[in-house]
């Protein structure tokens, strides 16, 4: 049986008046595909560990919360911060199951509510969802990709192999554009370093290679960095997000995003009935 999942990836609003930019992630996969596939050869053995800890993550990632900062920036032509904005979030993933749909949702609850902002303040950049870029690796978006082996390159003491990604014109894309009412596949490409012992995905830096100007996009860039996080019940790391950086540029507009993860909970909900003796 199939099981589809959706979710938003980001959403961006032009200030010059191009309306609401929607990068939206859609993702639909058979139970059966999360098993990897006979490897043919090294690179193809690391797609298939990295895959098992996609599949591993999204059992996990319902079962987790952690606190939230985004810091929101307006640069100007030589880069500098113009406009900056600070929020705090309890934050969480939400995987349900409904109609024989996933839906992946993040769910963000403001640390200071109470807090106003002005009115007269141009509103930001607003972007979601980066965190989750490593489904490109998994079996429904794979085959949408290209792959190659780009080195190896040591980080903090560790070799981590590098791999090449790039999306295939005319395959589905789990990004997407939405421009007035309308969706744009985005061919994103870029690289991850993953640990080739384990699959386990340690960076992501990804973009588009050449702008949408007909719909008022000149670039868009991320950067989402792992760190292991240690929970009581598991004497082995999760390695979860720990800041996913976002950059993008319209025809009149510059907005750089930071999104910082931290203070990661475990939880999980047991229930049990207990049948009175008579």
């Amino acid at each position: 049986m199939e099981t589809e999942m959706r979710g938003r990836l980001l959403m961006v609003r032009d200030l010059a008046g191009y309306g609401l930019y929607g990068l939206m992630l859609t993702l639909a996969c058979a139970a059966s595909a999360l098993q990897p596939a006979i490897a043919a050869d090294p690179l193809e053995e690391l797609l298939g560990r990295t895959s098992q800890q996609v599949a591993s993550f999204l059992d996990l990632i319902s079962e987790v919360n952690c606190a939230e900062h985004v810091t929101q920036e307006k640069l100007n032509d030589s880069g500098k911060t113009v406009e900056k904005e600070e929020s705090s979030f309890d934050y969480l993933i939400l995987l349900s199951n409904g109609g024989g749909e996933l839906d992946l949702v993040e769910s963000r609850i403001a640390a200071n509510p109470g807090r106003s902002v002005p009115k007269d303040k141009s509103p930001l950049l607003v972007s979601n969802g980066f965190s989750t870029l490593f489904l490109i690796f998994h079996p429904y978006y794979s085959s949408a990709f290209q792959f190659s082996a780009a080195g190896e390159e040591t980080v903090g003491g560790e070799s981590l192999a590098r791999v090449h990604f790039q999306h295939i014109p005319g395959m589905r894309s789990p990004a997407a554009l939405a421009v007035r009412g309308r969706e744009y596949p985005l061919d994103i490409s870029g690289e991850a370093w993953i640990d080739p012992h384990t699959g386990v995905i340690r960076k992501i830096a990804a973009g588009i290679d050449s702008g949408m100007e007909d719909v008022g996009l000149r670039s868009l860039h991320c950067e989402i960095n792992y760190a292991p996080i240690f929970f009581h019940d598991s004497p082995e790391p999760h390695w979860l997000p720990a800041q996913a950086m976002v950059e993008v540029q319209s025809l009149h507009q510059h907005w750089r995003n930071t999104h910082s993860f931290s203070q990661y909970k475990h939880f999980s909900v047991n229930t049990k009935e207990q049948i009175a003796q008579p």
